[in-house]
């Protein structure tokens, strides 16, 4: 078991420093060069190095300590502790990072304005679905959010996206509209990757098929689709009738083959279908892609 807890603890510090790595590479070879102004410090760094000269750079180091401090002032120890290493961590990576992205970018220079978008919306996503996945934020804007969504009750959700498109808007107004309509671009498809990254893909549906003809159904999932399956006891809201509720995991392959197969045996059948993102156990595995 603490062989294992070692183990896990290496692949989490692992993608946490990839994850912050790819982010300070992204703000060196594509945000700041091209004056994207997305979200958070970074963003808000880059507008002031234009407006006022002022290091962006240097400003990511002030913003994330002071941030820091007040963390630890009007939030605790507890909300703090995830955002301790990310908020050190970043902009000193952000310094390490300078020169390989000033190679790269003068060795192998990239044009093409969608390109950058592509690569930044990719080194940025991945960068922050590495970090969020285990809990921990490079601080900034994640503190701005905890301390309006205690304060003011404002969900951390909605409080980051109107935060993220006020930057935007300061951003569109800096260089111009169209450098802000790249950085929404950058925002949209950057957060599909974060989603990615945290959930991965989903390779099986999930589905919760209330009937009066379970018996029939449960055997078709049995024997034709060599899917385990778990019953709930269940009484109608509108009928008031007593029945069951069966849930499975399929592949997405056989997402329609079931769908039929259900409405065949009962038309009346009320079933609901989710996306699947993982599966832990189970009767069959060998009929679940998670274990192909």
């Amino acid at each position: 078991m603490k062989e294992n807890s070692t183990k896990n603890n290496i692949i989490i510090g692992i993608s946490f420093v990839m994850g912050v790595f790819l982010l300070a590479l992204c703000y060196n070879m594509f945000l700041g060069p091209h004056n994207f102004v997305v979200a958070g410090m970074t963003g808000i760094g880059i507008a002031l190095e234009e407006l006022f000269n002022f290091d962006a750079t240097l400003f990511i180091y002030i913003a994330n300590f002071l941030l820091l401090i007040v963390s630890f002032i009007f939030l605790g120890y507890d909300k703090t502790k995830n955002t301790i290493v990310g908020s050190i961590l970043y902009p000193l990576m952000i310094t390490f990072t300078a020169p390989i992205a000033n190679f790269i970018n003068t060795r192998f220079p990239i044009d093409d304005t969608l390109l950058i978008i592509i690569f930044a919306a990719v080194f940025y996503g991945v960068g922050n679905g590495l970090i969020y996945k285990w809990g921990y934020t490079t601080g900034g804007n994640d503190v701005l959010m905890q301390l309006i969504n205690k304060y003011f009750k404002i969900p951390e959700s909605k409080c980051l996206t109107i935060v993220n498109c006020l930057v935007i808007l300061v951003g569109a107004f800096t260089f111009g509209y169209m450098e802000g309509i790249y950085a929404f671009i950058i925002m949209f498809l950057s957060s599909l990757f974060i989603d990615k990254v945290m959930f991965g893909t989903f390779d099986s549906k999930v589905f919760y098929i209330f009937t009066h003809k379970s018996s029939k159904i449960k055997k078709v999932l049995k024997e034709e689709f060599k899917s385990g399956f778990t019953i709930y006891r269940t009484k109608g809201g509108y009928s008031n009738h007593d029945g069951d509720v069966i849930m499975c995991v399929v592949p997405n392959r056989y997402y329609y083959v079931l769908k039929n197969r259900i409405l065949d045996i009962d038309p009346d059948a009320f079933f609901v279908v989710e996306n699947c993102y993982e599966v832990n156990g189970g009767v069959v595995r060998s009929s679940l892609p998670f274990w192909d």
